[in-house]
């Protein structure tokens, strides 16, 4: 019997070396046992393509793929994964992203709380799936410094001016170190990282980096950062929980959906000063730390890759013999 073939389609390739980019990669290995798999940028709906389910990534920025698909396979299994974008922005003023919505057969979320910022008509057809990847064992941390890690691209969304305020406000604090890994997407942040670097020698710009260097990276830190504003489940956080590395996040529902309502690690949207005085904790008051890193690794099964092929398995399974 052959194996049914599945179009995953993400906007974003290897190029652009992010999350999306992530996901979609794991996932077609994760289904390669079982279905052909394509992985694409975008569906152009050629004639005698054989694929009887798409996987669209980005309600909003795969909304072309979608439609298309809709037009020309009425009735075939149409998934569409949610990003932070979609969630928290797109979905409520862009009409594209609102007929994405209406298109799919079922939606993937990537937090445990992210069904309830759905509109409620959408909610019945959701499922929530947790990212993955293999847990590594902990890194042995110096204990001369404090290594604080951010991993995000240079844009908006994801904060970095937070991030660049805190380092200025621990400057007095030369045992409290702060790398940030990610490219230069809005070039003005580009030029606010590179200030930052001149001005604050704890501060280093580290660029894009190879995802297993970063890793490697996320292993080796005393703490990660993730002071995003819109999130919909951040890869980073679930690699930094499988290493064993607890994470200072921003209190938005993306964070909370993967740390849990009760983790101690958070500070608000924005809130440097609040973000500067829980590194200072982290460093001055050891059982935080190993608080943090308790609550995290409670956590990191439900970031474990069989957990995550089981939901997909399922879901299409459930698609396809529906539509048969």
């Amino acid at each position: 019997m052959s194996r049914p073939h599945v179009c995953i389609v993400t906007p974003a390739l290897a190029e652009a070396n992010n999350g999306n980019w992530q996901t979609a990669q794991r996932w077609a290995r994760m289904l390669a046992h079982d279905y052909r798999v394509q992985l694409v940028d975008r569906w152009q709906g050629q004639a005698g393509d054989p694929a009887a389910v798409m996987v669209a990534l980005h309600a909003r920025r795969s909304a072309d793929s979608i439609a298309r698909w809709a037009q020309q396979r009425p009735g075939q299994p149409l998934v569409v994964v949610l990003t932070g974008t979609d969630l928290y922005r797109d979905i409520h003023n862009d009409a594209d992203a609102q007929h994405s919505l209406d298109a799919a057969n079922r939606l993937i979320v990537l937090h445990e709380r992210a069904v309830l910022d759905l509109p409620a008509q959408h909610r019945s057809k959701t499922v929530s799936c947790f990212q993955s990847t293999p847990a590594l064992a902990p890194w042995p941390k110096t204990q001369r410094h404090l290594r604080a890690l951010m991993v995000g691209h240079l844009r908006e969304e994801k904060s970095p001016q937070t991030y660049f305020d805190a380092a200025r406000l621990l400057q007095q604090r030369p045992d409290i170190w702060l790398d940030h890994i990610g490219a230069p997407l809005d070039p003005e942040l580009g030029r606010a990282a590179q200030a930052v670097q001149r001005n604050c020698p704890q501060y280093r710009w580290l660029g894009a980096l190879p995802h297993a260097a970063t890793r490697q990276r996320i292993q080796r830190a005393h703490v990660l950062v993730h002071p995003s504003r819109m999130e919909g489940g951040a890869h980073v956080v679930m690699e930094a929980v499988r290493s064993g590395t607890p994470v200072l996040a921003s209190r938005i529902a993306g964070n909370v959906g993967m740390l849990g309502v009760d983790y101690g690690g958070y500070f608000e949207p924005g809130d440097a000063k609040g973000l500067s005085q829980l590194l200072q904790r982290c460093r001055d008051e050891p059982p935080i730390l190993q608080a943090l890193s308790q609550q995290c690794q409670a956590r990191s099964p439900l970031f474990e890759p069989a957990r995550e092929r089981a939901t997909l398995l399922t879901l299409l399974a459930d698609l396809l013999e529906t539509d048969s």
